[in-house]
């Protein structure tokens, strides 16, 4: 009974310091954070952890392919990367070189037509999207890219809003990125056409 009491006063012993540890080192960030001036210049702030991993990461596949230049998982992945770090035209290279060694793949058609698109080169956007459409017709995000590049960057209203609808036959949930359903987006378009 003895050792039994000793147990559970040390185990609540240690969970109390547990606890009071991870209050303390919470504090202190708040603490840290509220009393730090702010940095007004993007310019002279050092990079952050997540750009650095960002740039380790680019460099370690940019090894990948130079050494397995056949790699359709390297140069798919080298592509996500430039994505992620909006670098549109490195990522349109990396895409073009998987997509040459293993054509097809609507995924990474759709990922190319984004990156096309950020690009400002929206009519290779379609053309990525169409292609990926060709794959696989019910590939969502496809077709709702596809109305998004046709509304936004070809003001071409009625194919944008043929594009959802279509989606919508496959999908009738479907949302966009911030779940605005995607029925809605289609109203407030033809809504502003109206006007």
């Amino acid at each position: 009974m003895a050792t039994t009491e000793k147990y559970v006063k040390k185990q609540n012993f240690l969970i109390g310091m547990a606890v009071s540890l991870v209050i303390g080192f919470l504090g202190g960030v708040a603490f840290s954070s509220y009393q730090s001036p702010g940095i007004t210049e993007v310019a002279q702030s050092p990079p952050s952890q997540q750009q650095n991993q960002s740039a380790g990461k680019i460099a370690s596949l940019e090894q990948a392919v130079r050494e397995h230049p056949d790699s359709v998982a390297a140069w798919t992945q080298l592509g996500h990367a430039y994505f992620d770090s909006n670098q549109p035209a490195k990522a349109i290279h990396a895409y073009n070189r998987s997509l040459a060694l293993a054509p097809g793949d609507p995924a990474i058609l759709t990922d190319l037509g984004v990156m096309y698109r950020r690009n400002n080169q929206p009519r290779q956007a379609i053309a990525a999207f169409d292609k990926a459409l060709q794959v696989n017709p019910r590939f969502e995000q496809a077709l709702f890219n596809r109305g998004v590049v046709l509304l936004n960057d070809l003001n071409e209203t009625g194919n944008a809003i043929r594009s959802w609808r279509q989606l919508l036959k496959i999908n009738p949930m479907a949302t966009g990125p911030n779940g605005e359903p995607v029925s809605k987006m289609i109203s407030h378009v033809e809504a502003r056409s109206r006007k």
